[in-house]
């Protein structure tokens, strides 16, 4: 089913577990694709494919290299696999977000599907895969396709490239995506993938696709919107999910098993864990206990990045701890030392805590109404 229609004339379709885009003229293309990637202006179209075999399933495989196995897929959906470049995700097509602005005569496209709570990582994070072969199970996650509708050189659409990478960043940091390689924000996934397309045919011709251009502001605007749409769609991740201090505390260990476990060292008659892991899910996200572990969780952000001393944060960190027992009249929990596992274990110790006296006083007042 056509799904969209550039303004650069290219019509978009979505079928057979495949978004394809096709050219309505010369387009210029880079592809960080290792399937004809790199600069082309002989391309016809260029497609994302969902790679799981179904809902749930892995992903499938068809020859023993990476660039064989698009060869084969470009050939099932109709394509000319000479002339296409294609980019392989886990995420579903049913999920993509496409995004257009304009500014006179010009106008940028993303289309983007995506998901990062399997593989989402930051650059820099320990890494395992070294070969000098595309790793052959592991397809894109933040796939975008990039339309502008002007003429360029190929350096400025070099430069657009990284306009768009930087959107992507920046819309996954205001999510406060942790991680899932080390305690660090993510900026990407271990696999995105991009392509930039431009109009040749285009009479509009520019030079600037940088932060202090017209073109940059929009490509900004589009990429940063469709990547959260996307992420949204995909896997639920938005500002309401992120509402919740075992999902921003994830990225330094912190979980409910760890909870429960203290819990279960301070509460002589423990409740079932069902009611306890019930409760625990409506404390986590209330926003008194939200919005002061944020900033608790900052302190330390800001200590891994060098902004703050240990000697700075740690009273800012116990300040802020004082508060959350003050608030939920429950006892004050301090920690000792400026290092990610006290902060860790701070965070678990208040949470077992006012969850023994959430579980204590509900358990009175049953009492007293019986």
């Amino acid at each position: 089913m056509k799904i969209h229609e550039v303004s650069t004339g290219d019509k978009v379709y979505r079928y057979e577990r495949s978004i394809v885009m096709f050219f309505d003229g010369k387009r210029k293309v880079l592809s960080t694709s290792v399937y004809h990637g790199g600069y082309h202006e002989d391309l016809t179209a260029v497609f994302n494919h969902d790679g799981k075999c179904g809902a749930g399933m892995a992903c499938e495989m068809l020859a023993e290299t990476y660039e064989e196995h698009m060869k084969i897929i470009a050939k099932r959906i109709g394509l000319d696999p000479e002339t296409v470049s294609g980019m392989g995700t886990a995420a579903d097509m049913e999920n993509v977000a496409i995004h257009s602005l304009s500014h006179e005569e010009l106008t940028v496209t993303a289309i983007v599907t995506g998901g990062i709570e399997v593989n989402g990582g930051r650059v820099g994070d320990p890494a395992t895969y070294y070969k000098p072969l595309e790793k052959p199970n592991r397809l894109g996650t933040i796939n975008i396709m990039l339309v502008l509708d002007s003429d360029m050189p190929p350096g400025t659409l070099a430069r657009a490239l990284v306009t768009c990478t930087e959107a992507k960043t920046a819309a996954i940091q205001e999510l406060m995506a942790g991680s899932n390689y080390s305690t660090g924000l993510a900026t990407g996934s271990g696999t995105d993938q991009t392509i930039v397309i431009a109009n040749a045919d285009s009479s509009l011709y520019l030079e600037s696709a940088g932060k202090h251009s017209k073109m940059g502001e929009l490509i900004g605007k589009v990429v940063m919107g469709a990547v959260k749409e996307a992420l949204e769609r995909q896997t639920g991740l938005n500002p309401k999910y992120q509402h919740d201090v075992l999902k921003r505390m994830k990225r330094f260990g912190v979980t409910s098993d760890l909870v429960w476990e203290m819990y279960c060292t301070l509460e002589k008659n423990p409740v079932i864990k069902p009611a306890f892991l019930e409760r625990l899910d409506k404390v986590v996200k209330e926003s008194v206990m939200v919005t002061y572990l944020s900033l608790y969780i900052h302190l330390l952000d800001q200590l891994l990045w060098g902004l703050l001393t240990k000697e700075e944060i740690l009273p800012a960190a116990n300040q802020l701890l004082r508060i959350l027992g003050e608030s939920y009249q429950t006892e004050i929990i301090e920690i000792e030392e400026s290092s990610v596992e006290c902060f860790s274990k701070g965070v678990v110790r208040v949470l077992a805590t006012l969850l023994q006296n959430c579980l204590h006083r509900r358990n009175e007042e049953g009492e007293s109404e019986n």
